[in-house]
């Protein structure tokens, strides 16, 4: 029978000395392999384990159960978001009332590149959309998590260099393997008819397209907040708040002095 992947998360209620060697014991005594450990929020530990069989979790749970120096807080199949904060030392902070909403600030670039390289790596059609104010890493930070992915990524509509509206794509281009990112502002304050009906469809590709600006873009097409998948929210500070009147009051997205390439 295949070894199948488990997470463990324990808060510490004792902290004495030796603590993290009895559970390993533990766990070896279960014949539990022990893939990777990290400390994920003040006072707990998070390890993903490698198991033969459900039993074994079965015991391990009624075993630390009679432990007073810990108390278990997940013990499940790990979800990407567990992976992550064993690999990173923390969880991606989650909105509350919105689940596929996922907040992070500059100095989780690198999380956050780790965190879309994940998503980028599945297989078939992904919608992702991307919050921030300019020049907070937004781009950057999509090239560099498809670059981990091993993916080709293409700019539908982008201000990263000089402005980017293309209209068409090449016949290798139409790739499930590839990924499109497209900037809502630009798409709606400067494409054609003829850019549109490229995206419509690369939408229906079946493959990961990432829109920045999202909010600005439903508001002026057919497609909904509730078509996306995940939506990431990326601030220079977690009090920063996302708006777009800088934007337009200063017409960032004039190509004014920059120039652009429509093709």
């Amino acid at each position: 029978m295949d070894r199948k992947e488990w997470y463990l998360e324990y808060e510490i209620q004792i902290n004495r000395p030796g603590l993290l060697g009895d559970i390993s014991s533990l766990l070896g005594m279960l014949s539990i392999n022990i893939i990777s450990i990290n400390g994920v929020d003040d006072g707990r530990r998070g390890l993903l384990l490698l198991v033969k069989n459900e039993e074994q979790i079965e015991r391990l749970e009624s075993i630390l159960a009679t432990m007073e120096t810990i108390k278990i807080t997940k013990i499940r199949e790990p979800k990407l978001r567990d992976k992550l904060a064993v690999r990173h030392g923390r969880y991606i902070q989650r909105d509350a009332d919105d689940k596929k909403t996922f907040r992070f600030i500059r100095d989780e670039l690198g999380l956050l590149v780790d965190f879309m390289a994940e998503l980028f790596k599945q297989e078939g059609h992904k919608l992702i959309g991307i919050r921030g104010m300019p020049r907070v890493g937004k781009t950057e930070s999509v090239v560099a998590a498809s670059v981990c992915a091993n993916k080709k990524w293409l700019f539908v509509s982008s201000t990263l260099l000089k402005q980017t509206i293309r209209n068409q794509l090449i016949k290798d281009e139409y790739s499930s393997e590839n990924i499109f990112i497209l900037d809502g502002i630009v798409s709606t304050q400067r494409a054609d008819e003829r850019h549109w009906q490229l995206v419509r469809e690369i939408m229906r590709l079946s493959a990961v397209k990432v829109i920045e600006h999202p909010d600005v873009f439903v508001q002026n097409t057919e497609y909904s907040l509730e078509d996306f998948d995940y939506i990431i929210e990326l601030r220079d500070s977690p009090n920063q708040e996302i708006t777009y009147e800088v934007i337009e009051n200063n017409n960032f997205f004039s190509d004014s002095g920059f120039g652009g390439f429509d093709y």
